[in-house]
């Protein structure tokens, strides 16, 4: 199995591969639901209810999820189900519920979800996923798409007031931004993490350093990634600066300084997190306990340590004078 199957699967807590560098594996289930599905399209109908959102919060890639979904009132129209910090090699669980099972799907693992789908289903068990409650089965773990869907096809049901995060007039350059962030940053703390030598570790973080400089650049001259209003572009940063310091910056050897030595951005991460709906949605207990716990190759012993102090979370960040 090559290292970019074993890092999506978690097979036995092996996620780098000796002697090659990390490669995500983006192969995802990419039905969309649209507010109307068109003949032929891959897709199924917005409807209350009907869905329900999967997504650990130890998980960046579902935090952005979660963040979306509460920003935009979505709550009453999509349920939550959470799975634990942990899993095995196997699939994410649901050890947080009673009995071991989610309360609406009744399944002790998101497997047993995209099994209904597909019982020969061969790629990497991921969250978010969104299920289909009526059916049992999986709908699409495309996390990219599923935020931009909860923008764009569930605007009947956004709260009054609810930001526009993925404004049309911005789009292009949104895309740029986000594709850098994704390459250089999201994906980029895992290059480093998982690198398989010294040569694919050292480049994977000169890229990522170059990235975060130019981040700290941007956002001195403007509160948000796109300006005065929050963003997608936005969510997606926030959900790996948040992990920085707990997880990246010892766990995954992204040392060149702490989130919390950059003024920029640490105070623009404080803003994001003291904003209802991203610090709401953060728990750093589970954060660490996942990235120090299943990752085995990198932590054999499972301990989870007990710093970095992380108070300062809640402290003054003075980006108000910005807009």
């Amino acid at each position: 199995m090559s290292n970019q199957e074993r890092a999506e699967q978690h097979q036995g807590g092996v996620y780098s591969s000796k002697g090659n560098p990390f490669e995500r594996d983006t192969r995802y289930i990419t039905t969309r639901i649209v507010r109307q599905p068109t003949p032929g399209q891959d897709a199924v109908a917005v409807e209350p209810g009907r869905y329900r959102l999967i997504a650990a919060k130890a998980c960046p890639w579902a935090n952005r999820a979660l963040i979306v979904r509460r920003l935009l009132g979505l709550e009453e129209v999509i349920s939550v189900g959470m799975p634990g910090p942990t899993h095995d090699a196997d699939s994410w669980t649901f050890g947080l519920d009673p009995d071991g099972l989610d309360p609406v799907l009744r399944i002790p693992r998101i497997k047993d979800a995209y099994r209904a789908r597909d019982p020969h289903y061969s790629r990497g068990i991921t969250v978010p996923a969104i299920v289909d409650v009526t059916t049992g089965k999986v709908v699409t773990n495309d996390y990219a798409q599923i935020t931009l869907d909860f923008s764009t096809e569930w605007t009947e049901f956004h709260r009054e007031g609810a930001p526009d995060l993925y404004p049309e007039h911005l789009r292009e350059e949104m895309d740029a931004v986000m594709k850098r962030i994704f390459t250089e940053v999201n994906n980029g703390v895992y290059r480093c993490g998982f690198a398989g030598t010294q040569e694919a570790y050292d480049a994977a973080y000169d890229r990522l350093w170059t990235a975060l400089d130019w981040l700290e650049e941007r956002l001195a001259r403007q509160r948000f990634l796109m300006g005065e209003n929050i963003t997608e572009a936005d969510v997606r940063l926030f959900t790996t600066l948040v992990r920085f310091d707990a997880v990246y910056h010892g766990h995954f050897k992204c040392n060149r300084n702490k989130l919390a030595e950059m003024p920029v951005l640490w105070g623009y991460a404080r803003d994001l997190y003291q904003t209802p709906g991203f610090g709401d949605t953060v728990d750093f207990q589970q954060i660490k306990e996942h990235y120090y716990v299943v990752h085995t190759d990198l932590n054999p012993l499972s301990i989870i340590p007990k710093g970095p102090d992380l108070s300062g979370w809640l402290t003054p960040h003075g980006r108000e004078a910005l807009s």
